[in-house]
């Protein structure tokens, strides 16, 4: 078991290490995305839209998984989670 969460640790760090942006992707990035995103950035206004739009989509996704994660408002008594719950 102690081997396991060695080797998690060392994978998430890792991965954190490889989710932000090398020196090379910085310099091609503008200043908003400049630290943890790889490539180049947005080119024109076309690009930042589609950027805009996936913004708002990821946090009203995010917002409502949260939403129906705490409170999912199910009350039917049969509901499949109660036999779980139960």
């Amino acid at each position: 078991m102690n081997t396991f969460k060695n080797t998690a640790i060392v994978f998430f760090l890792l991965m954190v290490n490889l989710a932000f942006a090398c020196d090379a992707c910085k310099l091609q990035q503008p200043k908003v995305t400049r630290d943890f995103t790889h490539g180049v950035g947005p080119r024109g206004d076309f690009d930042w839209i589609i950027v805009a739009v996936i913004a708002v989509l990821t946090i009203f996704t995010f917002v409502y998984s949260l939403k129906y994660l705490v409170k999912p408002g199910e009350k039917n008594q049969d509901h499949i989670k109660n036999s779980i719950l139960n």
